[in-house]
């Protein structure tokens, strides 16, 4: 490898793993705070956050930009570690900057057609991950001077070598330790439905098996008891559980516990009729309409909750949601315009929009009172849990209280 194909690669490898460590820390706030507005989020078809919230952006809840962290730390130590040394590890390096270039140049071009063709998003910090891959690509072509086919066999004689050298295996064991605690960081904070209170119960309810389940019940019990409880004037209309939701159809977690818990609500209207009051309140976080939220990110957030609405007075709100949580990264005013005719057949969104734009705004400032500050928020009888609960505990939450409900009645 010469000194000048070196010094290239590691200087796009600096570029790429500034970029993709930048892309990380800025996942990790959009996880942890809702309305964390990135610095690259331009307009709406250049964000990263449109990106790295989408489907694209993660694998098994593992950032991909933490992927690109790693593999361009990868790259920089086999590039330093190879210098220009000219016996057969030198060599072999080249060869492996090769192969491990190809497989990064494959995953770019699946990511780039992703963000462009199927997002229609330009993420800056991305961008700048794809053109330093393909940089390290062209260059490792220039550095390879080994078969393709006996590559395999020279990097278990090296991986031999490494395992025999103290100060090499200590590097490595440094590099992969560093990942695996910012991969389980981002596990512990998702916004998937983990809030302190969803840790709290699952703590509490895991079965004990020398207490068995009757104890794990009474410790969700006690958890759920421990929880203070606020008022709102919104009516039960008979109901004896009534589950307030403060939602912005723009925020991943909420579709996601849309998805989630409608069975639950579907199977407690089949076996208790009208007992249980699910309400969607509006908390987008959009300062347009959301003085609330300065930071918020989610731009069409205020254009769907008035879509909502207009689509009530058809009959067709929940379709409509269910299309806004399905197309969250596309969603525009202009989309959203077209899905409402098309969803629920009404056309007056924009002759509507600024009175129902008020409807809007009175659910904010009900949920100013109780100062929230994330989506969801859920109110179970009273009870707040920031970012809700796991399936089985959302659904235990609303058995207990339909069970106390009832031992109420009775006496």
């Amino acid at each position: 490898m010469s000194l000048v194909v070196r010094r290239a690669i590691i200087l796009l490898a600096l570029i790429g793993f500034a970029s993709a460590a930048a892309s990380t820390y800025v996942h990790y706030q959009l996880v942890q705070d809702p309305g964390y507005t990135s610095f690259c989020d331009i307009s709406d078809s250049v964000s990263c956050t449109q990106v790295y919230l989408s489907r694209f952006g993660s694998v098994n809840g593992i950032p991909v930009a933490l992927l690109g962290t790693f593999w361009f730390g990868l790259v920089l130590l086999l590039t330093m570690a190879g210098g220009r040394d000219q016996s057969e590890l030198g060599q072999n390096i080249g060869g492996y900057l090769l192969v491990l270039s190809t497989l990064g140049l494959s995953a770019v071009l699946f990511l780039g057609y992703a963000s462009f063709m199927v997002l229609g998003t330009l993420c800056v910090l991305c961008a700048v991950v794809y053109v330093a891959v393909v940089g390290i690509f062209l260059l490792s072509g220039a550095a390879a001077s080994v078969p393709l086919l006996s590559i395999p066999r020279r990097a278990f004689t090296d991986l031999g070598r490494l395992a025999r050298t103290p100060a090499a295996m200590g590097v490595a064991g440094v590099c992969l330790a560093l990942t695996v605690a910012v991969a389980l960081a981002f596990s512990a904070g998702r916004g998937e439905l983990v809030s302190q209170a969803a840790v709290a119960v699952a703590v509490a309810a895991a079965p004990d098996p020398a207490t068995g389940a009757e104890d794990a019940v009474s410790e969700f019990e006690r958890f759920w008891d421990a929880q203070p409880r606020v008022e709102l004037p919104v009516a039960r209309d008979g109901a004896k559980v009534l589950v307030l939701k403060f939602n912005d159809y723009e925020c991943p977690s909420c579709a996601k516990s849309y998805l989630d818990y409608e069975p639950v609500f579907a199977r407690y209207e089949s076996s208790h009729p009208g007992a249980v009051r699910h309400i969607s309140l509006d908390y987008p976080l959009d300062p347009e309409c959301n003085a609330q939220t300065p930071r918020g990110g989610h731009m069409g957030a205020c254009e769907a909750a008035v879509a909502v609405r207009l689509a009530r007075r058809a009959g067709r709100d929940g379709q409509m949601a269910r299309w806004l949580y399905e197309n969250q990264q596309n969603l525009s005013r202009e989309t959203i315009r077209e899905a409402l005719a098309e969803v629920a057949g009404v056309t007056d969104f924009d002759a509507m929009y600024d009175a129902t734009l008020e409807d809007v705004k009175a659910d904010i400032a009900l949920g100013g009172t109780i100062e929230i500050d994330a989506t969801p928020t859920f109110i179970i009888n009273g009870v707040q849990i920031k970012g809700g609960l796991q399936v089985q505990f959302f659904d235990a939450a609303i058995a207990l209280e339909l069970e106390r409900s009832a031992e109420v009645g009775s006496q």
